[in-house]
C-alpha cells in the first residue's frame, strides 16, 4: 500500500456546516400534507423526525418562493413570501422552528440572477423605456444590422435575447423568457436584493444556496461568446455550443459574493454555498480572495465524471491540490438538475458511492431519496411537467424523472400524497419505500444511516486528513486520519472481484455488503468482492 501525501485536517472546531451532512429537499415531491398532489412546507414538518433518525445535520429547501411555475419556483414574482401551493410564512417558520429543536439548521434557495416575467419589477420595467425601472433587468437595442444583439445562448434552448415590441428592445434571459435576467450593475438592483438574504437570515435560516451565481454578472460591452471547439453537434447540450466567457464566470461576480458574504457573516454562524458548474481550477476561485467568497462552492464532480476509479482517484487528487490555504471541500452525488445515482451507476454501485459520498473529506450533500436507491422515473409525454423536456424533447435533458415524488411507504401514491401526484411515482414504489428500509438492517438506507452515524462518531472521517493511497484497476483507496486513527477506504468500483496491496492490518468496521463487517484484513492484500467498498479502522503503529 503506497500512500501519496497528506492534505492538512479541518480546523480544530468545525462549524456545523463543516461537520454535518446537507439533505436536499425538493418540496414539489418530497411530503404532501394537504391532498393537492404537491408537496408544502407543512409536509416537511410531517417528516423532520425521520431527518433526526436518518442523521442529517442541515435541511436544504429548493424553492418555494410566489411563482407561476414555469420553472417550478426558480421564476419568482416575490422574493420575500411563499406560494400558496406551498403554504405560508408562518409555515417556513415552524420549519425553522421544529428543525431547531432537533438540532437540524435549515437552508434556503436564493435566486439572485433573474425574476419571474411576473415579477412587478419587471411588469415596471417593460412598461416603458423611461420607466424608474427600466434598467433594473438588463435591454439592449438590436444590433446593428437587426437581430438580437449578442450570439449568447439560454440553458433552455434558442437565444438569450426576447424582442419586446411595445418598446422595441431585447431583454436578455440566460434561462427560460420567463425569467428576465437581473441587471447587478444597478446599484439599486443590489440594494434590494441584498435585502432579500437579510429577510430570511433574521427568519431564522442558518444559511443560503445562491443559484446560479457564476452568471449574474455579465461582459459590460456584451461581447459575443466564441464557439466551443469541442462541441458536438447532436450530442451535446445546444447551450455549450459557445464558451460562455462574456456571459458568465465574469471576474465581477467575486466582489458581488464577497459583498454577500460580509452580509451572511453579520447574523453570526451561517453558511453561504454556491452553485457552479465550472471546471475545477475556474471552481476555486469562488473561495474568494482571502477566503471571502462563498463558504464553499458545490463540487459536482461526482455526478459528471465516468463512475471510473483512475478517474475519480485523479479527480480527487486534483481537486484537494487545487483548493486554496484553509478552503473547506464538499461532494455532491446527486440534485434536482441531474439523474439520480441508481440510474447513472445501477443499485449496486450505488451503495459504494454512498461509502465514497460520507468518506471523502469535506460536507457531503444528499439528494431526497438517493438514501433509499430512488431512480430516474420515465415520464409519459402527457405528463412532462419540466420546460427543459419541453423545449429539447427527446435529448435527455429532462429533469421531471429525477423530480418524482418521495417513497415513504407501500401506499397508494408511496404515501406521498392523499391526491394524484404532479409526477408519477417509480413503478417499485411498493417495495422500494422507506418504511419497508427501516425494518431492514442490509438496506440502502440502512447503509446511509450507519454511515452517517460513524462519519459522525470519528472526527477522522467529519474533519481528519486525507491521503490518496494507490490503488489499480477497478478499486479507489484513500486513508481519512485524526490523532493516532486511521481508517482506510476501499472501494471496488466494478462488479468483479479485484484487489488492494495492503502491508498492515486492521478490522472492517463498516461495508456496503450485508456481510462485510466485522472481519480482519490484512496480510499483504484486501480482497474486495464485486460492489463492495469497506472502511478498514487500522491498527496502531
Amino acid at each position: 500500500m503506497a500512500e501519496g501525501m497528506d492534505v492538512a485536517a479541518g480546523p480544530a472546531e468545525p462549524a456545523w456546516w463543516q461537520r454535518g451532512v446537507v439533505y436536499q429537499v425538493y418540496p414539489r415531491s418530497f411530503q404532501d400534507s394537504n391532498g393537492d398532489g404537491v408537496g408544502d412546507l407543512r409536509g416537511i414538518v410531517q417528516r423532520l423526525d425521520y431527518l433526526q433518525w436518518l442523521g442529517v445535520d442541515a435541511v436544504w429547501i429548493s424553492p418555494f418562493y410566489p411563482s407561476p411555475m414555469r420553472d417550478f419556483g426558480y421564476d419568482v414574482t416575490d422574493h420575500q413570501a411563499v406560494d400558496r401551493v406551498y403554504g405560508s410564512l408562518v409555515d417556513f417558520d415552524r420549519i425553522v422552528a421544529e428543525a431547531h429543536a432537533r438540532g437540524i439548521r435549515v437552508i434556503v434557495d436564493y435566486i439572485p440572477n433573474h425574476t419571474s416575467d411576473g415579477h412587478p419589477w419587471f411588469v415596471a420595467s417593460r412598461a416603458a423605456r423611461h420607466n424608474r425601472k427600466r434598467d433594473w433587468y438588463v435591454w439592449r437595442d438590436p444590433a446593428p444590422g437587426g437581430g438580437p444583439p449578442n450570439n449568447w445562448r439560454s440553458a433552455f434552448g434558442g437565444s438569450a435575447w426576447e424582442w419586446d415590441e411595445p418598446t422595441g428592445q431585447y431583454y436578455l434571459h440566460t434561462f427560460l423568457r420567463e425569467q428576465p435576467d437581473l441587471n447587478w450593475r444597478n446599484p439599486a438592483v443590489e440594494l434590494e436584493m441584498l435585502d432579500v438574504l437579510r429577510f430570511w437570515l433574521g427568519r431564522g435560516a442558518d444559511g443560503v444556496r445562491v443559484d446560479a451565481i457564476q452568471v449574474v454578472m455579465k461582459d459590460a460591452e456584451f461581447r459575443d461568446n466564441p464557439p466551443n471547439p469541442d462541441y458536438r453537434e447532436g450530442i451535446d447540450d445546444p447551450y455549450d455550443a459557445l464558451l460562455r466567457v462574456h456571459s458568465a464566470d465574469r471576474p465581477e461576480i467575486h466582489g458581488l459574493i464577497a459583498r454577500m458574504r460580509e452580509l451572511v457573516e453579520q447574523y453570526g454562524d451561517r453558511v453561504l454555498i454556491g452553485e457552479i458548474y465550472n471546471e475545477v481550477d475556474r471552481l476555486m476561485a469562488y473561495y474568494g480572495e482571502g477566503g471571502r467568497g462563498v463558504h464553499f462552492p458545490y463540487n459536482f464532480q461526482l455526478i459528471k465524471l465516468p463512475w471510473d476509479a483512475r478517474t475519480i482517484d485523479a479527480a480527487v487528487r486534483r481537486y484537494e491540490s487545487l483548493l486554496p490555504p484553509g478552503a473547506w471541500p464538499n461532494w455532491v452525488l446527486g440534485n434536482h438538475d441531474r439523474h439520480r445515482v441508481a440510474s447513472r451507476v445501477g443499485a449496486a454501485q450505488a451503495r459504494v458511492a454512498a461509502m465514497l459520498l460520507f468518506t471523502l473529506r469535506g460536507t457531503p450533500t444528499l439528494y431526497y431519496g438517493d438514501e433509499i436507491g430512488m431512480h430516474d422515473v420515465e415520464i409519459p409525454p402527457d405528463r412532462v411537467q419540466d420546460p427543459w423536456e419541453k423545449n429539447l424533447p427527446g435529448r435527455g435533458l429532462g429533469r421531471d424523472p429525477e423530480r418524482t415524488p418521495m417513497q415513504w411507504s407501500a401506499e397508494p401514491a408511496a404515501g406521498f400524497t392523499t391526491g394524484e401526484p404532479w409526477l408519477p411515482v417509480a413503478p417499485d414504489f411498493a417495495a422500494n419505500n422507506v418504511l419497508a428500509q427501516r425494518a431492514d438492517p442490509a438496506s440502502m438506507l440502512s447503509l446511509h444511516r450507519a454511515l452517517m452515524d460513524l462519519r459522525r462518531r470519528e472526527p477522522a472521517l467529519h474533519v481528519g486528513g486525507w491521503a490518496p493511497v494507490d490503488a489499480d484497476g477497478p478499486v479507489l483507496a484513500y486513508l481519512r486520519t485524526h490523532g493516532d486513527t486511521r481508517f482506510l477506504v476501499a472501494l471496488n468500483l466494478s462488479a468483479e472481484p479485484a484487489s488492494l496491496d495492503f502491508d498492515g492490518g486492521g478490522e472492517v468496521v463498516l461495508g456496503t455488503l450485508p456481510d462485510g463487517e466485522a472481519r480482519r484484513v490484512g496480510g499483504g492484500a484486501i480482497e474486495l468482492r464485486g460492489d463492495e467498498g469497506v472502511i478498514v479502522r487500522l491498527d496502531g503503529r
